[in-house]
């Protein structure tokens, strides 16, 4: 990194379930970057998915509220135009540098990654396959699966075989306790403990406002939740882990235990766990990792049953960074500050551009006579 400050770009916000939660995570990102290194623009994506400039993001993120600033600023602006949603990046003179904190939806799913690619310009977070693929819970487990990674059973439904699966065939195949989750989804939205036929019903009607594709997981009875932070590019590197705990004859981390009130769960920081199911879940992470194909960041989520079995659960390529989020507190408690944590994964995401960009496409090395004909048979 040179003397200049680098001008970076935070994305927040989003047309997802996450709206809310990505615009508390990008205020403890702002709060993190050394000021001294760093100019900051701030870009929010609406609900609607278009993307406010600097002007109207910046008051969104000062407190005002946020329908009223929405409503001014698609008064001044062309929403039939051909690039609407994203017109407001050409306020800005020079960006060297995006961070999405946009979780779900248009961040975590491959969409803004396919944009910095086209922008030719550094991100911080994985590429667009596998942002992709690790976004989709279904491809996902298809992916660990193949490289030998274990997760729980599951049956895929979608609109057209939905009628196939009643309560008796998912108990058959899955036994007494399933979770119903929509495969494209963060944050435990949509997201169901099943039992019985009626609360297969209700979930299903649910999951599938939120998705064309629905996963009925084979559940874990009463597991233990823990989570690992992952940093890096070719070569990752494992934080310590942490522990979820909800005091409950019921526990389920949901939404509001992730988000909102966490009053009610206790957080083990680190975790404290025998030495080989400890070393067990790390070379899990990292070679689901790797085998996704993530770059800079990661929080994997593992359940460990009352063997003390770990499977894994999902992961989050751009994991929350709200005052209560683990990603940040696990890398804190392995020695890593929050402002360092951000250095570090700029300094990743350059590293990875700068890597890509030595993947040149020389057309002329195909022979002259193959490039620009076509052949017809």
């Amino acid at each position: 990194m040179t003397n200049k400050k680098l001008h970076v770009a935070l994305l927040f916000g989003g047309n997802s379930s996450e709206h809310d939660v990505s615009k508390r995570s990008a205020h403890n990102v702002f709060d993190a970057m050394d000021k001294n290194k760093y100019d900051v623009s701030l870009f929010m994506f609406t609900k609607d998915g278009i993307l406010l400039n600097n002007e109207y993001s910046q008051r969104i993120f000062d407190g005002e509220p946020e329908d009223a600033v929405v409503k001014e600023a698609y008064a001044n602006m062309d929403l039939d135009a051909p690039l609407a949603p994203i017109q407001a990046l050409s306020t800005v003179k020079q960006i060297d540098f995006f961070i999405p904190v946009i979780h779900g939806n248009l961040g975590e799913d491959g969409t803004v990654q396919g944009l910095f690619r086209l922008l030719k310009k550094p991100y911080i977070g994985s590429g667009i396959a596998a942002s992709a693929m690790s976004f989709d819970k279904d491809l996902t487990k298809k992916i660990i699966t193949q490289a030998g990674i274990r997760n729980t059973p599951y049956i895929l439904l979608t609109p057209e075989n939905r009628d196939q699966y009643d309560w008796h065939a998912i108990q058959e195949e899955l036994g007494d306790l399933v979770f119903v989750k929509p495969a494209k989804q963060g944050s435990s939205v949509g997201i169901h403990k099943v039992e019985n036929e009626a609360e297969l019903k209700a979930a299903l009607d649910d999951a599938f406002k939120y998705d064309f594709k629905v996963l009925v997981e084979q559940g874990i009875d009463h597991p233990r939740e823990i989570e690992i932070s992952i940093l890096g590019n070719e070569h990752p590197i494992a934080s310590k882990l942490g522990g979820i705990r909800v005091p409950s004859d019921d526990p389920f981390y949901d939404y509001e235990n992730k988000f909102v009130d966490a009053s009610g769960v206790v957080f083990d920081l680190p975790v404290i766990l025998p030495d080989d199911l400890t070393q067990e879940i790390t070379d899990m992470a990292l070679k689901a990792y790797k085998a996704l194909g993530m770059k800079g960041l990661c929080r994997i989520d593992f359940l460990v049953d009352q063997n003390n079995v770990p499977y894994l659960s999902e992961p989050n390529t751009l994991p929350g960074f709200t005052n209560i989020s683990l990603y940040p507190q696990m890398w804190e408690v392995s020695g890593i500050k929050y402002s360092d944590l951000i250095d570090r994964l700029i300094k990743l995401g350059l590293e990875e551009f700068e890597r890509q960009e030595q993947i040149k496409y020389d057309f002329q090395s195909l022979g002259e006579e193959k490039v620009g004909k076509k052949e017809y048979h």
